[in-house]
């Protein structure tokens, strides 16, 4: 794997980033469309063991020290309060649509706290998040090929 391929793998796993970095930054890189969709999605996917991990093990630890404690607790009433409502109407398919919008804070570390705050079963859980992740990627590769030019042009515009 070269250097372009890493980054853009460990882009992919980044928080905010996600697949909306990895996947154009692979393809403005010269890395070949498939490659970079195949690459980034299996990143973007692992991002989900590595947060029920911290949640089911780690998290528990963590709550014992107050300053994490009160971030927690308003990261817990803000997701509660913007999707509470949807994921219990739609589950399994509110959690997909969630995850497959390519905007930041839409991705699979939201995707999983989610879940894992309304008590949606893991493998369902993972089912939709695994989804959304394949359908944002296709959006992101969709993007990255066909709006390329003018993408270019904003970042070469601003910087």
């Amino acid at each position: 794997m070269n250097n372009t391929l890493i980054e853009a793998f460990l882009f992919s796993i980044l928080p905010i980033a996600e697949l909306r970095g990895g996947i154009p930054y692979a393809i403005f890189n010269d890395i070949h469309p498939l490659t970079a969709y195949i690459v980034c999605v299996v990143a973007n996917i692992l991002v989900f063991p590595i947060v029920y991990f911290f949640l089911e093990v780690i998290h528990p630890i963590f709550l014992k020290n107050s300053f994490y404690k009160n971030l927690f607790d308003k990261i817990v009433i803000r997701t509660r309060n913007k999707l509470g409502l949807k994921i219990k109407k739609y589950g399994f398919w509110a959690i997909m649509i969630f995850v497959m919008i390519p905007l930041p804070v839409t991705g699979v570390y939201t995707g999983t706290l989610a879940s894992w705050l309304f008590d949606i079963p893991k493998k369902r859980s993972f089912l939709s998040i695994v989804l959304g992740v394949i359908i944002s990627g296709l959006i992101m590769t969709g993007i990255s090929l066909f709006g390329s030019e003018v993408i270019k042009d904003l970042f070469i515009k601003n910087l």
